[in-house]
């Protein structure tokens, strides 16, 4: 399978993970790739939505350049500080701090511009455990009955992250948080998405609710929201819809946010786990209505 830009490139090796979902990107070295090689991953991670490099060298500087050749970078958060003062970009997640990432969910979700994707590199990680799974957000879409699909492309959910963050952004950033789309991050007020995500590159529809961050479903009943979203959950998180990875040290993943959720295992126990974590801006998702 070979992707290539509009100029020739060296072709990719992919090792597909599933027949439409994840793919090991064999033999690049991220460090290194010319434009034309970044240009062929950019549109591997459309198509398949989920790549991994094994073998990497990629320090945190490296981590950012690379991204930056990708596309804009985003803060690293829009409420936890980078992970120093060099690199404002770089979200560390770090099991010794509550960095844990158990509960399905996709990126930043609860604000009006969620990230394009993500690029996660390995830093520390425990002898075993500590796998991370994505789920693919289209095909699971794709795979639900007429009727429902009919269904939730009409419907709208409300995203919030106070959930999972606004203790942290009242208490431990002071209510201030970073500048994410111009503005500094004072609260997080809830916003709404469309249920169903229309991908901006592919046209392709995905579920866009998660569990981590989406609320409700907006203009029905509590007992109709609860109901819907266990039925999509269930759904989403079905194995043939899933692949997952076991981390090695060097390896580094890149998602497609708009057609992606993920979850970490927590297995580890005490074992220090750290991941950093840099994402690519992205826009506003707009649904089948739109």
């Amino acid at each position: 399978m070979t992707y290539t830009s509009q100029k020739p490139a060296p072709a990719l090796t992919l090792d597909p993970l599933g027949p439409r979902f994840g793919a090991e990107v064999i033999g690049l070295d991220l460090a290194t790739a010319t434009d034309a090689e970044l240009a062929a991953v950019r549109a591997a991670l459309v198509e398949r939505k989920v790549l991994f490099f094994r073998g990497q060298s990629l320090d945190d500087d490296g981590q950012v350049a690379l991204g930056r050749r990708l596309g804009e970078l985003t803060p690293s958060h829009p409420v936890v500080a980078g992970v120093d003062e060099a690199h404002p970009e770089i979200y560390a997640i770090d099991s010794a701090d509550n960095g844990f990432a158990d509960v399905w969910h996709t990126d930043v979700t609860f604000m009006p511009r969620p990230p394009l994707g993500s690029i996660l590199r390995a830093v520390s990680l425990p002898e075993s455990g500590g796998d991370t799974s994505w789920a693919d957000s289209q095909l699971a879409y794709e795979s639900l009955s007429a009727p429902v699909r009919d269904l939730v492309d009409r419907l709208t959910a409300v995203h919030d992250g106070n959930r999972e963050f606004g203790y942290y952004l009242a208490q431990r950033r002071g209510g201030r948080g970073n500048v994410w789309e111009g503005e500094t991050v004072t609260r997080l007020d809830p916003v709404e998405h469309p249920v169903v995500r229309v991908h901006p590159e592919t046209g392709r529809k995905g579920l866009f609710v998660n569990p981590g961050f989406t609320s409700h479903i907006a203009g029905v009943s509590d007992a109709e929201s609860r109901g819907i979203l266990d039925l999509l959950y269930a759904h989403l998180t079905k194995p043939e819809h899933i692949v997952r990875h076991r981390w090695r040290a060097g390896d580094v993943a890149m998602w497609d946010n708009r057609s992606t959720s993920h979850y970490a295992n927590r297995d580890y126990g005490d074992t220090r786990r750290v991941m950093h974590r840099i994402t690519l801006r992205g826009d506003r998702p707009v649904g089948p209505a739109s």
